[in-house]
């Protein structure tokens, strides 16, 4: 990946050498799908159209499952009311304690005409999944997501109440009802047990997850709605006396007038050139997290697209990077559990830079126990997290101009912890770089995006006894869109786009044991037209390509599917490894 001292001087250089080109209006409202569109092909013997993220297959172990049906609902008329509740107990069939791996599936199907809808699972307060829903056809769809969640698997040891709220409306225009089936499939363990060691104990599933979410009764999910960039939210929680390890696994997504933030114009340029109902505050946002009002940890979100945004018709059935499962975000605590072993009450603060309504984001706190003390203690040695660097470069005249956002943030921290494994010190480092580059064109109506979003995690954690650990993580998410509108009057234009996305991660841990590494790539490109009479998108086209390749431990995965108006023109897979990974086995006591 590329360095981040190299990051303006990239995108400025993609920049020059790609041109703006068509697309369509990033902030007009939602659109729906005319009815004539939604009959094609439309009779009883048409088979539901499958659509799908490209991820990579769970490959789970081969023995079957013990699988546990938690909930099918038929989602109609559920905006602004509870979420919908279910009992869910550790499956009777098979000893609870013993699975090396748990999948979350959930599978719906839905016909008619309906907006893509955001929605969550939840066992316990604790988030499991943060998804989009698909937008039907009159024919009808269907789509499952499956989703590793045995670092939950403490969680699911005892009976739990199930959340899931999908906030949907159902009328004369809206017809589209969603059937839901969720189900939690446990597959027994092969092979070694998790041993005793430090690198054992890290790599192992947290002994205790403590929801940081809204409590029920409540008439939405249980995330938190940021709408400004003054708004913050803060959650108390008391973690037991014998942790010695913690991390904060962050969920967040965004919405209305904030979905699109990547392109959003500075509110200069919309005051100056008297634009109502168009988003502003910039093209930057930073998710910010505090414990007890001293920031330990951000997030620069991916830009994940829903299904209906942009062009509806490219993510039909190819969805957008991230859209079926949003990914979340760690922060290490470790370094500051010195501060919160006292048995007390502390806080997480969520804060977003530059936020507007609405911001969703709610957390989860996995934390270790040592279970052969009563208490630990700890200490903070040094935290440094100093506010973004930030920079802003904007030149317009009129509706046609450029804007240039830059920003870079830092932010480190090292603490330690004495439990029977010893003394154990933690570092935690946080490094992110953000280019934004905006051009708008022809009064306003085409606009072109390049961005990108560098982000580095490492954790490294060294014991008394010797024994290190760590962790690195980097992160590239580029972004490439081009949008043009032309008015064809009465109301009526046609709007054209082209998007390129990347979601790329180069990961390691291990420790003098043995290191594991992996390697994503995972590039979409699409293409679409529409004419669009008042908010009903008349005609119009889709097309998509997406090359997804993994390369790591234990399996490799490779993906090149490319689909054209709900039809796969080509889909060719492998699990053959393009790289060799040196691994080096880790033997378990």
């Amino acid at each position: 990946m590329p360095s981040p001292l190299h990051f303006t001087l990239l995108i400025l250089l993609i920049f020059l050498h790609h041109p703006i080109s068509s697309n369509a209006n990033l902030h007009k409202s939602s659109l729906l799908i005319s009815q004539s569109l939604l009959q094609e092909h439309n009779n009883n013997n048409t088979p539901l159209t499958t659509y799908f993220e490209v991820n990579k297959p769970i490959n789970p172990p081969t023995t079957n499952p013990c699988s546990s049906p938690i909930l099918h609902h038929n989602f109609s008329f559920t905006y602004g009311k509870p979420p919908v509740l279910a009992h869910y107990n550790p499956p009777t069939n098979c000893p609870f304690h013993n699975f090396s791996k748990i999948v979350l599936e959930w599978r719906a199907t839905c016909k008619g005409r309906q907006f893509d809808r955001i929605f969550g699972v939840w066992v316990g307060g604790v988030e499991l999944l943060r998804s989009c829903t698909a937008e039907p056809r009159a024919s009808g769809i269907v789509w499952t997501v499956e989703k590793d969640i045995t670092r939950y698997s403490s969680l699911l040891k005892t009976p739990q109440i199930v959340s899931v709220y999908l906030g949907n409306i159902v009328d004369s225009t809206y017809t589209g009802v969603y059937n839901v089936e969720l189900t939690f499939h446990f597959y027994p363990f092969e092979g070694k047990r998790f041993g005793d060691s430090v690198y054992d104990s890290v790599i192992s599933p947290a002994d205790l997850i403590l929801p940081i979410s809204r409590n029920m009764p409540l008439n939405d999910g249980l995330w938190f709605p940021v709408v400004n960039s003054s708004d913050v939210w803060v959650k108390e929680f008391e973690i037991p006396r014998n942790a010695y390890r913690a991390v904060l696994e962050v969920y967040v997504s965004f919405h209305e007038n904030d979905e699109s933030w990547y392109g959003n114009p500075p509110n200069d340029y919309l005051i100056a050139n008297n634009i109502t109902g168009t988003p502003g505050n910039g093209a930057f946002r930073e998710v910010v997290v505090s414990l007890d009002s001293v920031v330990i940890g951000a997030v620069w979100p991916f830009t994940v697209v829903y299904t209906g945004g942009v062009n509806p018709l490219l993510w039909r059935p190819i969805t957008g990077i991230g859209s079926f499962d949003l990914p979340s975000y760690d922060i290490e605590v470790t370094p500051f559990l010195g501060r919160i072993l006292d048995g007390k009450q502390h806080k997480f603060g969520f804060g977003i830079s530059n936020a507007l309504n609405v911001w969703f984001i709610d957390a989860n706190l996995h934390v270790w126990l040592d279970d052969k003390s009563m208490e630990t203690e700890g200490g903070l040695i040094e935290h440094k997290s100093p506010p973004p660097s930030l920079s802003f470069i904007s030149s317009f005249k009129g509706r046609n101009g450029t804007f240039l956002t830059t920003a870079v943030r830092n932010i480190s921290s090292t603490g330690w912890v004495k439990c029977s494994h010893g003394n154990i010190t933690t570092n935690s480092l946080q490094d992110f770089d953000f280019v934004n580059l905006i051009e708008f064109g022809k009064d306003g109506k085409l606009q072109a995006i390049r961005r990108d979003i560098y982000a580095k995690r490492r954790v490294h954690a060294t014991c008394q006894s010797s024994l290190e650990y760590s962790f690195q993580l980097f992160q590239d998410f580029p972004l490439k869109l081009d949008t043009e509108d032309i008015d064809k009057g009465n109301g009526s234009y046609f709007s054209v786009a082209n998007i390129t996305m990347g979601f790329n991660e180069d990961r390691s841990s291990g420790s003098q044991l043995g290191f594991m590494n992996s390697s994503l790539k995972n590039l979409q490109t699409g293409q679409g037209y529409m004419f669009v009479q008042g908010n009903l998108v008349t005609r119009g086209l889709g097309s998509t390509q997406q090359v997804y390749k993994y390369n790591g431990y234990p399996d490799c995965y490779f993906r090149n599917v490319s689909s054209s108006n709900y039809t796969i023109i080509y889909d060719r897979t492998s699990d053959t490894c393009t790289e060799k990974w040196k691994i080096v086995s880790i033997e378990r006591k």
